[in-house]
């Protein structure tokens, strides 16, 4: 559960990051949170992220998927966009997430979708859209990074 295996990255970034040593799958992952959570990064580019995440295991008391764990497929996905988007230069990092949630969910899988609404030098804004099985809207998302310069600390983390 968790595990990035089957991300599609465009080649021209798999070999940016590569050349740098980084594995974009562990890089990309959501972490130890997105681990827990069942957190699937399915496709992956700056115009375009997708991602599922299991509602079991993700739910409130009266059994529906938690607001909470929607934010945290949403920031995932919109973090993972901007990254791409960045570059290898930049690393991306949520300055502002906002969640409206539109109809609960019980079972079965969430998609997230995230796209862009705006692609700076110093941010990125990505509108992230959550729908169930049958395609009805869960949640829409909107999260705001900052773009900063990686640091020597910041290589270190990621190289490992």
């Amino acid at each position: 559960m968790g595990e990035q295996q089957h991300v599609k990255f465009p080649q021209e970034v798999i070999d940016e990051y590569a050349a740098l040593g980084v594995d974009l799958p562990a890089l990309f992952s959501a972490g130890h949170l997105g681990t827990r959570m069942g957190v699937q990064i399915l496709e992956a580019s700056a115009d375009r992220v997708v991602g599922t995440m299991p509602v079991e295991g993700n739910t409130q008391p009266y059994g529906l998927l938690h607001g909470g764990a929607s934010a945290v497929l949403a920031e995932t996905l919109g973090s993972v966009g901007s990254m791409l988007h960045g570059g290898s230069s930049k690393i991306a990092v949520g300055v502002d997430l906002n969640c409206t949630h539109h109809r609960g969910a019980r079972s079965g899988l969430v998609t997230g979708v995230a796209t862009p609404v705006h692609r700076g030098r110093s941010t990125a804004t990505y509108e992230i859209v959550i729908s169930d099985e049958e395609g009805r809207r869960v949640c829409t998302a909107r999260l705001t990074c900052l773009l900063r310069d990686v640091t020597k600390a910041d290589e270190d983390r990621v190289r490992g």
